[in-house]
């Protein structure tokens, strides 16, 4: 036991000695360089309205200069779950940007809002400049096709909270409709049709089944897709299907307004996030109506079809986890279905008539032909 005068000394030798913010695991000169490597990424989401500048306090956004005249704003976050884990696990960070601006902008067009700005909340334990860019430059791919400004930020460097290696992700939208021009689901009615707009795979939902699947399977993402497909470049591998970034739906979507004459024709838009098929559908139309969806209609795209069979997943749980190839629904009355259709096939997307509203019965999504998923 050391004598009580030098363990006083000792004492105060730690508690003297200075300590930098370095010292616990915070890089100051790190972020700072990362705001300026970003700059670039951010001026090019400009739109009128934001000059998307970055470094204030706070950011701003004129409503006015967008040109809109007494609009109703709608606000959306989210994240992209476990989805994650795989980019990290493949060094494949980029699609994460595209996939988070996507999960937020499409739920404002839900309400037949078009996304104005974005902003991002990047969370790690130690920062990794490249990664951060990376992530950031996927942010700003997103906003371009969504149309909306890059407009604002925050990067927390916690460690201690993240480890090395690992990041989360976060993102708020903004968007604008005019007054008495939103997607309202009162007006839809018995009769409507169903148009299912195709999703670009998993999107960003239900990736802790999909991790579950890999590690029963013990399936490689560095190793070739095991399955093909229209949309899957044939040198592709597992990891890059599985993280396709998640398909923008902005410009389809303002493109059947356009066509079918604006927000009280089209009667109800719902994204198919978490939930799939069964809880999302009800979310856009009147609660006396339900849906008779024909999943027949489309073939089930291969990566589902991988998953269902590699985790031997029960086609009820498939449709209640994953969009199962529909990444959005839109509900018009039957006589603008022909018009909506050719409006989405035009925007680049594929889309069909998926089903049609009925009088609710006991369940407010009746899957119909589901037995098709077993073959």
């Amino acid at each position: 036991m050391k004598p009580f005068k030098e363990a006083i000394i000792s004492a105060n030798d730690k508690t003297t000695t200075p300590l930098t913010y370095a010292d616990a695991g915070v890089n100051i000169d790190a972020g700072d360089a990362l705001i300026d490597d970003i700059g670039g990424d951010a001026r090019r989401t400009q739109r009128p309205g934001a000059d998307a500048s970055l470094g204030g306090f706070g950011a701003l956004f004129d409503i006015k200069a967008a040109g809109y005249r007494d609009p109703i704003l709608v606000a959306a976050t989210d994240g992209v779950g476990t989805k994650l884990e795989l980019a990290q696990a493949t060094h494949n960070h980029r699609g994460l940007g595209i996939d988070l601006v996507a999960m937020c902008a499409n739920d404002v067009l839900a309400q037949g809002a078009m996304p104005l700005f974005f902003l991002d909340y990047f969370a790690t334990g130690v920062l990794e400049g490249d990664v951060a860019k990376t992530v950031v430059a996927g942010i700003a791919d997103g906003c371009i096709d969504a149309g909306c400004a890059l407009i604002g930020g925050e990067t927390a460097e916690m460690p201690g909270v993240y480890p090395k290696g690992s990041y989360d992700l976060a993102g708020f939208c903004v968007g604008a409709v005019e007054r008495g021009q939103m997607i309202d689901p009162k007006r839809t009615k018995a009769g409507d049709v169903a148009i299912a707009v195709a999703s670009r795979g998993v999107h960003a939902n239900g990736f802790s089944l999909v991790r579950k699947v890999i590690e029963r399977s013990g399936a490689d993402l560095n190793a070739p897709s095991p399955f093909g497909g229209d949309d899957i470049a044939p040198d592709a591998t597992l990891g890059e299907v599985l993280l396709t970034p998640t398909a923008i739906y902005a410009k389809p979507v303002q493109a059947v307004l356009d066509a079918i004459g604006g927000a009280e024709h089209l009667h109800g838009l719902a994204h198919i996030t978490g939930g799939g098929l069964i809880e999302n559908p009800p979310r856009a139309f009147a609660k006396t109506l339900g849906l008779e969806l024909d999943l027949t209609s489309w073939v089930l795209p291969p990566v589902f079809a991988w998953l269902k069979q590699m985790g031997n997943i029960d086609s009820r749980e498939m449709a209640r986890v994953f969009n199962c190839g529909v990444g959005l629904l839109i509900y018009v009355d039957a006589a603008n279905a022909d018009a909506a259709l050719a409006a989405l096939e035009g925007a680049g997307h594929k889309a069909w008539v998926a089903g049609h509203l009925t009088e609710r019965g006991d369940d407010p999504v009746v899957l119909g032909g589901i037995d098709s998923w077993e073959a």
